[in-house]
């Protein structure tokens, strides 16, 4: 049977095969992966995949519990002390989480950063600091959020989270299509600062309703009087049109006569 499990808070789930062991959603798991042993959590069952993924190395026991909670202990601490040397090095960057490999040979620092950040001083001092092997991985803001969880404004939990995999970009037009590009950024931003994820759910389906609406602007006639197209509501196939006496009216694009 295969599963997906959760490795990396910034990162998407990883499938692997179950082999001989019984999970359910929520267990924690012993695996191996390029970067060394690992633990993560098990977050969906029977998935369907025909390539060929690695075994688990087992589920975790008592023993490896306890290793695990120590490791989230030494994440906060780790978390302080890099923060502090990015400050005393004055480098450009926002430092997010960090995590002992459950082998204990590496911590990996995830961050943030505008620009292209020289951190190979910083990494020289962390491995002398923590003596292991130190990788700092680069995210992005909708992966700070999905690490750190939460809930948008409709009372759901963050789509990020919630659809794991790869989250389709969202770009302004996705707004747009929907006219929902006045309402201004405040409105349209999740928690990470970018436009709501869920605004590409519907904004291909807007697109394709499109086609068949007027554009705002363009002229017809209506009860024998020209009119002009000033809004669209794509969803009921309405359109708002203004009279020459500045008087308006919503119809059905079908009434519209060219």
């Amino acid at each position: 049977m295969k599963i997906s499990a959760k490795i990396f808070p910034w990162e998407n789930p990883l499938v692997f095969d179950s082999g001989s062991w019984s999970l359910e959603v929520g267990d924690v798991i012993i695996v191996n992966v390029d970067s060394g042993i690992e633990s993560g959590v098990v977050e969906k069952i029977d998935i369907e995949s025909k390539e060929e993924v690695p075994n688990i190395a087992r589920k975790a026991t008592s023993i490896d519990l306890e290793v695990i909670e120590k490791n989230k202990k030494k994440n906060e601490d780790a978390v302080k002390i890099c923060r502090n040397l990015v400050n005393e090095k004055k480098l450009a960057m926002k430092i997010v989480n960090a995590r002992f490999s459950f082998d204990g040979g590496r911590v990996i620092f995830s961050f943030i950063a505008e620009k292209r950040v020289d951190f190979r001083d910083l990494v020289k001092s962390l491995s002398k600091k923590f003596q292991r092997s130190i990788r700092l991985q680069q995210i992005g803001s909708r992966d700070e959020a999905r690490g750190r969880g939460g809930f948008g404004v409709c009372g759901r939990e963050l789509c990020c989270i919630k659809f794991s995999g790869n989250l389709k970009s969202v770009i302004t037009e996705d707004a747009k299509v929907q006219q929902m590009g006045q309402r201004g950024s405040e409105r349209l931003s999740g928690l990470c600062g970018r436009l709501k994820c869920c605004l590409g759910f519907e904004s291909e389906q807007y697109r394709k309703s499109l086609l068949k609406m007027p554009k705002i602007g363009k002229k017809f006639t209506i009860e024998g009087k020209e009119v002009k197209i000033t809004e669209l509501d794509v969803l009921a196939e309405k359109v708002t049109v203004e009279f020459e006496n500045k008087n308006k009216k919503k119809v059905h694009i079908s009434e519209l006569k060219a």
